[in-house]
């Protein structure tokens, strides 16, 4: 199973207990229950909502936990953590509560299923924006390292430098869904069905033919020593398409 199939698998088994939560808040008699299942399954909760939607932690937590700075507390902002520590709802003249504290702790669980529905839909695109930034700290990672390299080896540090442009023209073969043939695709290989399809034009094209020409010349021919400027520009020129062809 991978990553996006696990967290909707988790996604699910949280949203499979609300009817739980839900029929264990309608009776004060099952308070403790409740707190001990809640508490599990809020924490589980958590984790998902700051994973996938980081924008919505605050307003998910607060249907949870007790706000420091309130002076009294009324309906509008009892929250399930008052529930959970046996805290009433505050009473008349009469002494008849002012509020419906089961009421009011099921539509909070409700409020924050809601909340948790709600990202079933970010789960590709968020994963998506990870691994790709991920992508891009190797990538520079490795660039770093063929500079460095150059000062000791030009042939490798080219070599590497053109391994990375061919992880990242394979990419971006993959992003825009164009399927090559070939097992073992040469940068030429990748180029071209690139510049076909209108992912670049031209003169990106050429740039990249001329990378792809420097790398052959550090990888294969032995006869001919590249020089510095050469595993310069084809460094330096990588670093370029990877931050500007996606």
């Amino acid at each position: 199973m991978n990553t996006t199939e696990e967290i909707k698998k988790e996604l699910r088994s949280l949203l499979e207990k609300k009817g739980e939560l839900l029929k264990l808040a309608q009776d004060n008699k099952d308070i403790i229950e409740f707190g001990t299942t809640y508490q599990c399954w809020y924490s589980r909760a958590y984790k998902v909502v700051e994973s996938l939607a980081p924008e919505r932690l605050e307003e998910f937590v607060s249907y949870y936990r007790i706000d420091p700075r309130r002076k009294i507390t009324d309906a509008g902002n009892y929250v399930i953590q008052d529930y959970i520590k046996g805290i009433g709802a505050r009473t008349d003249h009469f002494d008849k509560p002012l509020w419906d504290t089961n009421n009011l702790v099921m539509i909070r669980v409700i409020n924050q299923t809601q909340i948790l529905a709600s990202l079933s839909s970010r789960i590709d695109s968020v994963l998506q924006d990870i691994t790709g930034h991920l992508f891009a700290e190797l990538q520079d990672s490795e660039l770093a390292a063929a500079a460095k390299l150059k000062k000791i080896n030009k042939r490798a540090a080219g070599a590497l430098a053109g391994v990375v442009l061919e992880r990242h023209l394979q990419r971006v073969l993959q992003n825009h869904n164009i399927s090559i043939r070939k097992k073992s695709p040469t940068i030429s290989d990748l180029n071209d069905p690139l510049k076909k399809a209108g992912v670049y034009d031209v003169p990106t094209w050429r740039k990249i033919q001329l990378l792809g020409d420097i790398r052959n010349l550090c990888s294969h021919q032995k006869t001919v020593e590249p020089t510095d400027e050469q595993v310069e520009e084809l460094i330096s020129g990588v670093n370029s398409v990877i931050k500007s062809v996606f």
